[in-house]
């Protein structure tokens, strides 16, 4: 017989539904600075994500269908850095509701966890934002990679509360279950094979993501108010005011698509009525 240990072959959905419980349960106990640490590296690990693709989508030259799966592709990097490297991420850590739904993590412990991390995710992805900004990395390439960054956030601020809401939605539906696929693998190369398509899907789709935009919004702000630019008057809508307008019904939608579209719902199918082993 093999040894489950040493099993070659992906766990079965059943089984990464009793993984994610056990790994929600694990980060839920995490201490505050743990957590809290890891959680400004996650920012930053999503932040870099953001940062690469808003280099390969600058300058055009491509379809522009094929110009977004190439962002998505490549805006990747961020989640694979959070679950190969190790770090805690609020949109990911919405399955920890598949432990609380199956009574293994309380409500506050639940609440206490998403609130550290999101703060954090925020820390990180702003101090990175800010570092980007003083590189002087968006006046690359004849300064359309900081048009480029302004094109993004403009986007971003424009969009109506329920816009917003639901492309968070959507978003975070794929990146839970991006997630939600590693917890089936035993190596990396499963761990990134899983997480690039359902990443590059969300981004080739426009979808909204509250811990990316907490860089791609920022890092904007600073070059449309401090970068010099003539055209910083075309992006009106990229504000701090503008920034919270998006970040709010987009963290709501973030919530409903990973912790009940995928969280909830694969909690019903695989742990509901079950005790953990």
């Amino acid at each position: 017989m093999t040894d489950p240990a040493h099993n070659p072959d992906a766990l079965l959905p059943a089984e990464m539904a009793a993984k994610a419980e056990a790994i929600g349960v694990k980060k839920a106990a995490l201490p505050f600075m743990t957590t809290f640490a890891l959680a400004v590296l996650a920012g930053a690990f999503i932040a870099l994500g953001a940062v690469f693709s808003t280099v390969a989508t600058a300058g055009g030259g491509l379809a522009p269908g094929l110009t977004r799966v190439l962002g998505g592709v490549v805006f990747s990097l961020g989640l694979i850095l959070v679950v190969v490297g190790g770090a805690e991420l609020f949109t990911g850590n919405n399955l920890i509701v598949m432990a609380w739904a199956n009574r293994q993590v309380s409500t506050l412990k639940l609440l206490r966890n998403w609130g550290i991390v999101y703060a954090g995710n925020l820390v990180g992805a702003m101090a990175t934002a800010v570092l980007v900004y003083l590189s002087g990395h968006w006046k690359f390439m004849g300064g359309e990679i900081g048009r480029n960054a302004l094109s993004i956030a403009q986007h971003k601020c424009s969009l109506g509360f329920v816009e917003a809401l639901f492309l968070g939605v959507l978003c975070n539906a794929l990146v839970c279950l991006a997630v939600w696929l590693t917890y089936s693998a035993r190596s990396v190369a499963d761990k990134v094979l899983a997480i690039v398509p359902p990443i590059t899907a969300f981004v080739a789709a426009g979808f909204e993501h509250s811990i990316a935009n907490m860089y791609f919004v920022p890092v904007a702000i600073l070059i449309r108010d401090f970068g010099g630019r003539e055209d910083a008057a075309a992006f009106e809508a990229v504000t701090w005011l503008g920034y919270g307008r998006n970040l709010l019904p987009v963290t709501l939608g973030n919530m409903i698509g990973g912790g009940v579209m995928v969280g909830i719902v694969y909690w019903f199918v695989y742990l509901r009525g079950r005790k953990p082993a």
